[in-house]
């Protein structure tokens, strides 16, 4: 999976942009807040989801001042790949709906996708061609953090080897986001509120099914380490996971029905729902201190992550038949010169088209001749 061009308009620091790509990871170095996250999030646009910020669609287009009022614009992000089936373009932006009237641009807006010049039903179909792992800054607290961040970071990777993945996620959400709603309002319709469990019961099992395998999958990869990085030990921890690991999965189904229907008046006065995958955590350990990642220090917890995210890789690459896109930003803080040297060498291994972000080139120097520098100042890009 290979990014040959990329083009973004009107998307954050960048008004216009077209960058042409080798077949190799890409560096982006230079000083805080010129533009190197931003590319990186525009990339990680190309898959379904808020993002590598998770932020709000109409936060990251170029504001243009009208009055003392900033005014969110359209965007887009747009890309040629080279893929195993051959090349595709795709694209994805904020875009505004035709006026009621249908003349004109009416006010409100809509996230498009297009593949190869066609308009997609969702951004879900992005998920069909684009795989993206990301860390960033914010993830080197992941083991302390909610576990939140932890499902969020699990279900990117799942995604790498199911791409319907993110449509049992989203579907799953949106039902009990309607239920608890019902339930706030006190609507105890039983009719409505039973399609909503039912809703929630199937894609939620199918979910966890995935989530499961994957974790299974990981934690045999994770034990035998890569390189210099720590072995790691992965679990899934929640009453449903445990449902689903011990039968099977229509019973698992009927059993969350029951639960959710069982506990509409607990959930009301808790103003949360109670049971559900949305309840799991991954559990992580450090193998070779036998502790809890969250117990590591600052580096310690951030090599097992980078350990966790090449194992995936290398799953993703066998099962896919190639690896996701890696999008690393800052990733040569916390790390020694062993690490970084072994994380570049096992980048190029697995033939990744890694995007790197940092401040200091050298930092970086033992990938000249092997990946493509690009200098970020203010906006404007200039081979490196």
């Amino acid at each position: 999976m290979v990014i040959r061009q990329l083009r973004l308009t009107e998307f954050r620091n960048y008004s216009r942009l077209r960058l042409e790509l080798d077949p190799v990871p890409v560096l982006l170095v230079g000083d805080n807040g010129a533009g190197k996250t931003n590319l990186l999030e525009a990339v990680s646009f190309l898959t379904p989801g808020r993002g590598l910020r998770r932020a709000k669609l109409d936060e990251v287009g170029r504001r243009a001042r009208n009055g003392e009022t900033a005014v969110a614009s359209p965007w887009a992000v747009a890309a040629t790949l080279d893929l195993p089936e051959g090349r595709v373009a795709i694209g994805t932006g904020l875009e505004a709906l035709p006026a009621a009237n249908g003349e004109g641009e009416g006010t409100s807006m809509r996230r498009a996708v297009r593949i190869d010049g066609r308009n997609a039903s969702s951004q879900l179909a992005l998920g069909q061609h684009v795989v993206a792992i990301w860390l960033t800054p914010h993830l080197d607290g992941l083991w302390t953090g909610g576990p939140g961040d932890r499902r969020r970071f699990l279900d990117r990777m799942v995604a790498a080897f199911d791409p319907n993945h993110a449509g049992s996620v989203a579907a799953y959400e949106q039902a009990m986001r309607q239920r608890a709603r019902l339930l706030a309002e006190g609507k105890l319709d039983p009719h409505w509120l039973t399609a909503l469990e039912d809703t929630m019961a199937r894609h939620g099992v199918a979910l966890t099914v995935a989530r499961l395998d994957l974790v299974a999958r990981l934690d045999q990869a994770a034990r035998l380490g890569v390189g210099p990085f720590p072995r790691a030990a992965l679990a899934l921890s929640g009453e449903v996971e445990g449902w689903v690991a011990g039968m099977a999965a229509l019973d698992a189904e009927d059993r969350l029905r029951e639960r959710l229907a069982g506990q509409r008046r607990i959930d009301a006065d808790a103003g949360t729902t109670t049971i559900g995958p949305h309840r799991c955590d991954l559990v992580v350990r450090h193998l070779d201190r036998d502790i809890p990642a969250a117990q590591g220090s600052t580096g310690e917890q951030k090599a097992v992550l980078v350990a966790i995210v090449l194992a995936h890789a290398r799953l993703a690459a066998i099962a896919r038949g190639r690896p996701p896109l890696l999008l690393l930003d800052e990733i040569a803080a916390h790390l020694d010169s062993t690490k970084r040297a072994a994380l570049f060498d096992e980048i190029e291994a697995l033939g990744s088209q890694a995007w790197m972000t940092g401040t200091d080139a050298e930092l970086f120097s033992t990938l000249r001749g092997r990946a493509q520098f690009f200098r970020v100042a203010s906006g404007e890009l200039s081979p490196g």
